[in-house]
């Protein structure tokens, strides 16, 4: 089974400015591709960076150190 997809609307300017840029820089197959990727790069930029604690810090340094990385 493949991707499901939704139809969006962006002005007319916008969509010929992504060809434009298309064209120019490549990389992309159709205004579509270039639109995809870049909001999953938007929104993948919102996901919050994992901290760790001290505990879980100390632990992973355990681990580099018996795998002999530290």
């Amino acid at each position: 089974m493949g991707k499901e997809f939704v139809t969006i609307k962006i002005s007319k300017e916008t969509y010929a400015k992504a060809e434009e840029y298309i064209k120019k820089q490549g990389g992309f197959d159709s205004v579509e591709e270039l639109v995809e990727f870049v909001l999953n790069e938007v929104l993948s930029e919102e996901e919050p960076e994992r901290v760790y604690s001290e505990e879980e810090e100390e632990k992973v340094k355990e681990r580099l150190r018996a795998l002999g990385y530290l």
